[in-house]
């Protein structure tokens, strides 16, 4: 965990994001990064990038890995009260674990018209069998976030393809 000094406003919190999804990038994920924050001290608590292709791990988002970070460092599944920012709007799996960990709040930077499950696709949290419901903040550094996704992809189909391993 790290502590900041000053509190962290929610476009700092996402600067932090943006970081690790350009660390994913560069390990050739797709860049998407998320930070699990303590919004009353400033704590940093969690950060993590995408990273499912380097782990051989569906799962590892950047929203799973930052949640089982603070899981494991605070000793406690339930988060509750902490905030995740996230660079992208995140899937309903994502929004499973968001509930289940009982975060207080999710700020997310680009929407996902395709795979989000926040405003886009089940509503995830507007669902009535949704037992959890944090508060949501969207957009937040939206154009840094949607930029950095579109360039990565621009990139990749520059390149040649084949077909996957």
């Amino acid at each position: 965990m790290s502590r900041s000094n000053a509190f962290l406003d929610d476009h700092a919190a996402m600067a932090l994001a943006l970081d690790e999804a350009r660390a994913a990038a560069a390990r050739g994920e797709t860049p998407v990064g998320a930070v699990i924050l303590d919004p009353t001290t400033g704590t940093v608590i969690a950060k993590a990038g995408n990273g499912p292709i380097g782990a051989h791990d569906p799962t590892a988002h950047a929203e799973i890995a930052a949640i089982r970070q603070a899981a494991q460092a605070l000793g406690n599944y339930r988060l509750t009260d902490l905030t995740l920012v996230v660079t992208l709007e995140p899937c309903a799996m994502c929004a499973g674990a968001i509930s289940h960990a009982r975060l207080g709040r999710v700020v997310f930077g680009a929407e996902d018209p395709k795979g989000g499950a926040v405003i886009h696709g089940p509503k995830f949290f507007d669902q009535p069998t949704c037992h959890w419901r944090p508060a949501v903040t969207g957009g937040v550094m939206a154009e840094e976030s949607a930029e950095l996704l579109r360039g990565f992809f621009r990139a990749r189909r520059g390149k040649a393809t084949g077909p996957r391993p």
